[in-house]
């Protein structure tokens, strides 16, 4: 007589349902990928318009470079703006590396705007060397910044910080440009702002590891900048009015 057949102690439909879980996170890391593919290619764009600034004088910023650079800066914000909807109903804590570098880029090129003298109020175009904060840059993006006890989508410290970073390599390459254009005291200005920028890093406690190697790379564009203002000084074209 055979054996009756033992009953199962798995619940068949057990890897259905794991089954389906799969298969909605697939779909959601793909229209994830898509939507952030999109803002990619708003940020690139944004980037090749800002890279202009190195060869434009700077009395043509305000007028001609600026206005094209804030309509890339606009489809970013769309572009972040359909991210942080799509992504409102994720978890953060799980995505957030598919989209943290494209975000710190987009960070970067609404930083480097305003420092331009781009974003600004009527009173504040064409002020150069302003730099935007962290709440100021959510308010560009019109997403939430800093959220430490929600798991959604929102702009870190870190991301801001490594948007920061990212803009010291163009004002170094920006100041020797500057001069070449025969604009010393813009040289003079970025070498201010980046031993600035590099002294503030140095209060800060950092325990991200990208963010501590990222900041210490800062001191190689301060010592690139401050050759370039030597160099000026030993030939006596630094303005008047900025050795005060």
């Amino acid at each position: 007589m055979a054996s009756p057949t033992p009953p199962s102690l798995i619940d068949p439909s057990l890897f259905d349902q794991l089954r389906a879980r799969i298969d909605q996170d697939t779909a959601i890391r793909k229209d994830l990928e898509k939507i952030i593919d999109d803002l990619q290619q708003h940020v690139a764009y944004t980037q090749g318009l800002l890279s202009r600034i190195h060869s434009t004088p700077r009395a043509k910023y305000e007028g001609v470079l600026l206005p094209v650079v804030e309509e890339g800066v606009k489809r970013e914000v769309a572009g972040v703006r359909v991210l942080g909807e799509f992504a409102g109903g994720l978890s953060y804590y799980k995505y957030s590396y598919k989209w943290n570098r494209t975000v710190q880029d987009a960070i970067s090129t609404v930083l480097l705007t305003a420092w331009l003298g781009g974003l600004g109020t009527e009173e504040r175009k064409g002020e150069v060397g302003r730099l935007l904060t962290l709440e100021e840059v959510g308010g560009v993006f019109g997403v939430p910044v800093n959220l430490k006890d929600e798991d959604k989508f929102h702009i870190t410290i870190e991301d801001y910080l490594l948007g920061l970073v990212n803009i010291v390599d163009d004002l170094a390459r920006l100041a020797m440009n500057s001069v070449t254009l025969g604009d010393t005291e813009m040289a003079v200005r970025i070498s201010g702002f980046v031993k600035d920028l590099h002294a503030g890093f140095q209060v800060l406690n950092l325990k991200n590891d990208l963010l501590r190697k990222r900041v210490d790379s800062i001191k190689y564009a301060v010592k690139k900048v401050e050759d370039v203002v030597y160099d000026l000084s030993l030939r006596n074209l630094i303005p008047s009015k900025m050795e005060e």
